[in-house]
């Protein structure tokens, strides 16, 4: 049995509506898993009703309560829904639900998180001092070696930088950072996917690659350099040419990919599995999956939004959290 916490997301967006409609479908199948939602309830039950949901719950408020035939709620205080907007009191709201998730996890209530999406101006209204999930889930294990990995049945891929402005992400990049990057990538593969031995490909910075130095040196310099280094210890290849390795659908041939920056992974990412894509906190101790898109504002409240992403979400969760206690088994018995 895994044990599942999602949290609500910006109640002003999408976030729990999928999460309730997501909810609907895992409580009707054959479910040996509990499912926890934190949530205020004046916002789970605007959701719950706009959805037509027909799923059991109960108000919990400890581990033992719990239950796998009905959705186990976690109330937060109410707060006030003010749809398709970003506001001090939604930044509040997803802020504690994060928090109160990560305490069910610390206390060994749940085994593995799913997170709804945040908004990053609601969080700065509410004077809280995050980018993202990625960054505040790593702060809470103090772990700097992390990364945002984004999974799906067409491509795997990391990032080297995260929520950096383009003019920064030159000077962020180093050969020991791009080692550090593959290493976990190499081992996420090998433990929470279970590939033996993963293909990585990684992405050149410039247009073609910097042309062999003639638009940029930091592929000859740092890139190049730091795939040469893992040569004998992974299987690893690169810089390649970045539109040129999607056009030609190189990515087929990897089971990994690292990109230098956001976009150029995000693109292609969404361009091909927008409604299937998860997000994936890579190198921490604690499972975390989210849904590869935003807060969907303009949707919000019209009963539009598709589930299909944090659905996806939860099932990864799974998959990686049984694929550990797998490798641990394995391990023993060895």
């Amino acid at each position: 049995m895994t044990r599942t916490v999602f949290t609500c997301g910006d109640v002003n967006g999408i976030g729990p509506e999928i999460a309730v409609k997501a909810f609907n479908k895992i409580l009707k199948s054959k479910n040996t898993n509990q499912v926890i939602f934190v949530c205020p309830k004046n916002v789970f039950e605007y959701y719950y009703k706009l959805s037509s949901a027909t799923f059991k719950y109960k108000i919990v408020s400890n581990q033992s309560s719990f239950s796998r035939s009905y959705l186990n709620l976690f109330l937060l205080p109410d707060t006030k829904i003010n749809l398709g907007y970003p506001t001090k009191s939604s930044g509040k709201t997803a802020f504690q639900s994060i928090i109160k998730s990560l305490d069910l996890i610390d206390k060994k209530s749940a085994d593995v998180l799913v997170t709804a999406p945040i908004s990053k101006k609601a969080f700065s209204l509410a004077e809280i001092d995050f980018p993202g999930h990625t960054e505040l889930l790593a702060q809470h294990e103090k772990n700097a070696n992390y990364m945002m990995l984004f999974l799906s049945e067409k491509f795997n891929a990391g990032l080297l930088t995260i929520h950096s402005p383009i003019s920064k992400v030159s000077k962020l990049i180093s050969i020991v950072k791009i080692v550090k990057a593959i290493e976990l990538i190499n081992l996420t593969a090998r433990k929470d996917l279970m590939i033996e031995n993963p293909k990585i490909a990684v992405l050149g910075l410039n247009p073609h690659a910097g042309e062999n130095g003639l638009i940029g040196n930091e592929e000859t310099e740092i890139i190049a350099p730091a795939i040469k280094s893992l040569k004998k210890r992974f299987n690893v290849s690169g810089p390649f040419v970045p539109d040129a390795f999607w056009g030609n659908k190189t990515y087929n041939k990897f089971d990994m990919i690292l990109g230098m920056y956001h976009d150029q992974i995000l693109i292609p990412f969404k361009l091909l599995n927008f409604n299937n894509g998860v997000n994936f906190t890579a190198g921490l101790k604690l499972i975390r999956t989210s849904p590869d898109h935003g807060t969907a504002y303009d949707i919000a409240g019209l009963n539009k939004a598709d589930e299909s992403s944090i659905l996806q979400s939860y099932k990864y969760a799974i998959k990686i959290f049984q694929n550990g206690n797998r490798s641990i088994a394995e391990s023993k018995s060895n």
